[in-house]
């Protein structure tokens, strides 16, 4: 099994053969959208509310946005 290392050598050689811009283009967008992901680390209490919400979608407690824009319009209303 090949080590990261050369893994990243092989993917080096190869991007260094292509002359195709949009596809350099291309691959540049990937490459910058993975690595932004991976970089992002959420705080206890990010993750605390991600499982919070992600409960009220199993258990259905979840409303349209039409529903809340409703609800908004009737709140401010009744100020």
């Amino acid at each position: 099994m090949a080590t990261v290392d050369q893994i990243k050598n092989g993917l080096i050689d190869k991007i260094l053969n292509i002359q195709n811009k949009e596809f350099l283009n291309a691959l540049d967008k990937i490459i910058s959208a993975s690595f932004s992901v991976n970089q992002t680390e959420l705080s206890d209490s990010q993750k605390a509310m991600l499982e919070m919400s992600n409960d009220d979608i199993i258990h259905g407690r979840t409303i349209s946005q039409e529903a809340m824009n409703k609800r908004n319009l009737e709140w401010l209303n009744g100020q």
